[in-house]
């Protein structure tokens, strides 16, 4: 009878621990975005039927920023799992917040690559400035100071001998705000992203005075970084969110969805469907459909940020890499 009633013990223990298990909450992940459509935590949720650990191993909760700067408080904090943060962020977050644990696990977008877009900075057709030192003693708008828009702005003023405070002034704004701005002469040039910088209204008033590509050159603009602690301790989960976000991205990136993609892009931003025909062409940023960033461009980009001053410490881009998520969910996708 004894050894019965251990048997029975141990059976109802593996049945307890077995429900137990199967009750596990998902874990939570919280993704961060600034831009809508081009950046993939405003429009992952609009494919969640092609997700299909969604629910299960994990859920997943978009979180909008204006900027990426304001991201690394909040991944610091533990507020946020998955940082899109520019290359010059990126560097930013390992100096001044000290997090020693972030790493490089995914792309999100390249700029500068051959034959796709390149973020710009535009002025009025009108304004006389044919040249980059004609902004001197003008103000500048921009997204927020520190982001990778920013550094490459004030990399190409630098370049043609300008200085923030003492040959012009910066006032920070929203994209959606920028044109308005522009047209009301409140500033002397905005820096066009998409999709903004397609806007017909923004096109018939302005143009472009020089890319992100003409002041850096390529560069792994955005990267999704997360940091090792939460990656060590969620690692099933997260390969099933890579899993199904590698899904997802190749959807949008297959020209044959290229219609409905429009539509998923008009309801997002509520304007019309036509004014994305860019989107996921080569009119775009290049995303490379493994997801993997081009760690060769963020240590070039890296250590730019280095040169002009904006960071101090050397940063080797590799050491501070994870690259076996998006690796297994290639793997599971052949």
């Amino acid at each position: 009878m004894r050894r019965l009633t251990l048997t029975l013990g141990l059976i109802g223990n593996l049945v307890l621990l077995t429900l137990s298990a199967s009750r596990a909450e998902p874990v939570t992940i919280r993704l961060a975005w600034v831009t809508p459509v081009a950046t993939w935590g405003s429009i992952l949720l609009e494919k969640k039927d092609l997700a299909k650990h969604l629910g299960q191993s994990y859920v997943l909760e978009p979180v909008r920023f204006q900027g990426t700067p304001l991201m690394i408080t909040a991944i610091a904090n533990g507020e946020l799992e998955i940082a899109n943060l520019a290359y010059s962020t990126f560097a930013l977050a390992l100096q001044n917040a000290k997090m020693d644990d972030l790493r490089v696990i995914a792309d999100e977008f390249q700029d500068g690559v051959p034959g796709y877009y390149s973020n710009e900075f535009m002025v009025l057709k009108d304004s006389g400035i044919e040249k980059v030192e004609d902004l001197k003693g003008k103000v500048l708008a921009t997204n927020a100071a520190g982001s990778a828009i920013d550094i490459a702005m004030r990399a190409m003023l630098r370049r043609n001998g300008l200085e923030d405070k003492r040959d012009y002034s910066v006032v920070e704004a929203q994209f959606p705000a920028m044109r308005a701005m522009l047209a009301e002469k409140k500033v002397a040039m905005i820096q066009g992203t998409l999709p903004f910088s397609l806007d017909p209204e923004l096109r018939q008033i302005a143009r472009t005075l020089f890319t992100s590509k003409d002041a850096i050159g390529r560069s792994q603009f955005v990267a999704w970084t997360a940091r090792k602690t939460f990656l060590d301790k969620n690692r099933a989960a997260m390969n099933d969110f890579m899993e199904d976000t590698m899904r997802i991205e190749r959807w949008f990136l297959d020209p044959a969805n290229h219609d409905e993609v429009m539509q998923i892009a008009s309801r997002v931003t509520k304007q019309p469907p036509e004014r994305f025909s860019w989107a996921f062409t080569k009119q775009d940023f290049y995303r490379d459909p493994n997801m993997l960033p081009d760690l060769a461009a963020l240590q070039s980009n890296v250590n730019m940020t280095r040169e002009l001053g904006f960071v101090k410490i050397e940063i080797d881009v590799p050491k501070f890499s994870d690259l076996s998520f998006v690796q297994e969910a290639a793997q599971r996708l052949k």
